[in-house]
């Protein structure tokens, strides 16, 4: 018998669970109880932060409580999408850990039932001169890839950023979305008494056993000993299962469905229990097992991949297993629904767990954690605020941010990946923002991965607002009306007061944000805990930000520079260098404090944007966001493969005005006969004419930088990164 801290409780907890029960837990109660308590099924340090979110709208068919967030994208459809992570695991074994990430969003979007369409990730890793950060990020871009490419979802796009505090826990966040028609919706919320419980799908082994709870702890040395909790995926198995699924929703078979991700069957059938407010009882001695002489508890709480939990109507089972059977899945009745709030299992006729469904859901104790603000004060002191540099400063500062490891061509990555299957992506990796086709109702959707850690280290509250605002101005510089957005909080142990402050501040920032453009939090995931003993991550928010492009379609794509294009800065000069990437590869360090959330800003550039789109005003766009205005033009001169002579001297302009970040700015390329439209249509923002494109380098005043050099310093792979061969 376990004691409740070899089942990951705290005191309390375990007195909690006593009152409720009026007796003593045995070993596999405690042990559910203890996964499903974790900080990574619970929420427990996060649920009255997370409450605090916007998570309503008109478009807003399903928000946080379902598998996914769905929001309207018209004519009947909806986009269902979330993000997840997948850190402790990518940390501990990098293909594998990756390659499950992947699948299990994509299931978690299947158990909704929507077709994936469209996959992301955020990744950040570690100094690249760091020991293991060659085969941390070459491991877990192979497995994005090759579980992707497997699955027949592509990869379009996504987020990489380098920083020391990930050297040994780099951060794997997958994103999925999927389309469904309204009337296709498969809710996890209506299980009625009567209906079958049924496990589709592969059969259960041990890898992946307390995974859940794995994820809810500090990485340490002795890490590499928890590879039991470490899922192994198979995504041919997970096509014939969508494919299975699918078909099955189309039959109109399927009453609940549940991914089994994190705590494996315990979750997904008291989940669904306890949301549709019945009972279950599972009988463990009918799951199809793998492995041989499986305890109970291991059964409740392996995460094998590739499995899904359906609840069915008893006359349905015959045609669900005919399914089953050609697409060569297991399928098995393994439990009833019941009355009442009872959740039972038995092991070949005996009862061995008796739990209330509430308990293992919904009453986990929250965990109340001081909050402390670290002072700031002393990282706010204002840097030399400006300086004049000459011709050579300025060459040698862009070079030096191109060739950084944030900023630089991420080919590397996203040209492992299958971006084309399916064939409803019009830009995928490598732009601002990605763009899909909508076969269904000839509209258009576009995603947006943002993240800016280090601006949410100087200010969490302004990071996690820039963080937010950064991907709503990338899908409206596109063209596209942000709708919808999902998070995933990656931050260390709560448990430290001024960790738990920064995590309490980002999320305020992303609510003020949310709130204030009206774009609702519909989905998201938590991962606490993210650090070691060489020390902890960055405060890092991931915003998953998806926008419409409603039909007659009217869109504008970056780096597509024409001859003689006017080129306009729209949005204030000036911005600033704190937490800048300029800092980081300049002064080595982050210091100052971030520009203030300005949301009537944020607004009037979002609308002004969606005009520019829809008049067709502009043959480029592009957000200024990392390495600011020099950068971007930068980067739009050689996806142009154009050059262009600015009106920029930079032996007069100073450092905040070229490199500079922070709040709603984009640089335009403007037809001559479109000018006058252009120039009318954003009277009364800061606009600037800023040049002209053209030629084979870009010159500002004396500087000539030929794109050939440009383009040199911008492929730079990092240090000892790379394919894996």
């Amino acid at each position: 018998m376990i004691d409740y801290k070899q089942a990951g409780m705290r005191r309390s907890e375990y007195e909690t669970t006593v009152r409720a029960l009026g007796r003593e837990p045995n070993e596999t109660e405690l042990r559910i109880l203890g996964v499903m308590w974790s900080e990574h099924c619970s929420y427990k340090s996060t649920k009255p932060l997370l409450r605090t979110l916007p998570n309503k709208g008109e478009r807003v068919w399903a928000g946080p409580g379902e598998n996914a967030g769905i929001v309207d994208i018209g004519n009947g459809y909806g986009a269902a999408f979330k993000a997840e992570s997948h850190n402790h695991p990518s940390a501990v074994a990098p293909y594998q850990g990756a390659a499950t990430g992947v699948g299990g969003i994509i299931r978690d979007i299947i158990a909704l039932g929507a077709r994936p369409i469209a996959s992301m990730d955020g990744l950040f890793f570690g100094d690249p001169s760091h020991p293991r950060t060659q085969s941390l990020s070459s491991g877990i871009v192979s497995g994005v890839a090759g579980y992707g490419n497997a699955v027949g979802v592509p990869t379009v796009g996504g987020k990489t950023l380098y920083d020391p505090s990930y050297s040994e826990n780099p951060l794997l966040n997958a994103l999925c979305l999927g389309i469904v028609r309204r009337e296709d919706v498969i809710s996890s919320k209506t299980a009625q008494p009567g209906q079958l419980v049924v496990i589709l799908g592969s059969k259960t082994g041990r890898d992946g056993i307390a995974g859940a709870a794995f994820a809810s702890v500090e990485l340490s040395e002795d890490s590499k000993a928890s590879r039991p909790s470490i899922q192994i995926g198979d995504p041919f198995i997970e096509k014939l299962l969508t494919e299975a699924c699918l078909e099955l929703r189309d039959k109109g078979l399927i009453v609940c469905m549940q991914d089994m991700g994190a705590a494996g069957i315990t979750s997904s059938s008291s989940e669904i229990a306890a949301k549709s407010g019945v009972g279950m009882r599972i009988d463990f001695d009918k799951v199809p097992l793998r492995a041989e002489g499986m305890q109970p508890w291991e059964i409740a709480l392996s995460e094998s991949q590739e499995r899904m939990l359906l609840i069915v109507q008893p006359e349905d089972y015959e045609k669900m297993a005919a399914v089953a059977e050609r697409w060569g899945l297991d399928c098995a009745i393994i439990g009833e629904v019941t009355e009442g709030d009872r959740y039972v299992i038995n092991w070949f006729g005996e009862e061995i767990v008796s739990l209330p469904a509430s308990l293992i859901v919904d009453d986990c104790p929250e965990a109340s954690w001081a909050s402390r603000s670290p002072d700031y004060e002393s990282a706010w002191t204002p840097r030399e605020p400006s300086r004049s540099r000459d011709s050579s400063d300025m060459r040698d500062t862009l070079l030096r941010l191109l060739r950084s490891p944030s900023l630089a061509d991420k080919s590397w990555i996203y040209d492992q990946y299958d971006s084309m299957v399916q064939t409803n992506t019009i830009v995928g990796p490598g732009a601002p923002v990605s763009l899909l086709r909508i076969r269904e109702n000839g509209n258009m959707i576009a995603i947006a991965l943002e993240s800016d850690p280090w601006k949410c280290s100087l200010d969490p509250f302004r990071g996690g607002a820039e963080s937010f605002a950064a991907g709503v101005r990338a899908v409206a510089a596109a063209g596209a009306v942000a709708i919808g957005a999902t998070d995933c909080l990656n931050f260390p142990s709560p448990e430290k007061p001024e960790q738990f402050f920064e995590l309490s501040e980002v999320v305020r920032g992303i609510a003020a944000c949310g709130t204030e453009l009206q774009c609702p939090v519909v989905s998201g995931n938590v991962s606490l805990y993210n650090e070691s003993a060489s020390g902890r991550i960055l405060p890092t928010p991931v915003i998953g930000v998806v926008g419409l492009i409603e039909a007659p379609l009217s869109w504008i794509p970056s780096g597509n520079w024409k001859p003689g294009d006017r080129l306009y800065l729209v949005g204030k000069r000036e911005s600033s260098l704190a937490g800048s990437h300029y800092q980081n590869v300049i002064d080595g360090k982050v210091s100052g404090r971030p520009m203030p959330f300005d949301p009537e800003m944020e607004r009037s550039f979002g609308k002004l944007a969606h005009v520019t789109a829809r008049k067709k005003l502009a043959q480029s766009a592009r957000v200024l966001a990392g390495g600011g205005l020099a950068v971007a033009l930068a980067k739009e001169a050689l996806a142009s493969g154009m050059g262009a002579s600015l009106e920029i001297d930079p032996s007069t302009n100073d450092d905040v005005a070229l490199f500079g970040e922070g709040g709603p700015r984009a640089c335009y390329a403007v037809s001559e006969q479109d000018v006058a439209a252009f120039e009318e249509t954003w009277r009364g923002f800061p606009c600037s004419y800023i040049g002209a494109a053209g030629g084979e380098s870009l010159r500002f005043g004396s500087v000539s930088l030929p794109l050939d050099e440009l383009r040199d310093a911008h492929s730079s792979v990092p240090e000892n990164n790379g394919r894996r061969d």
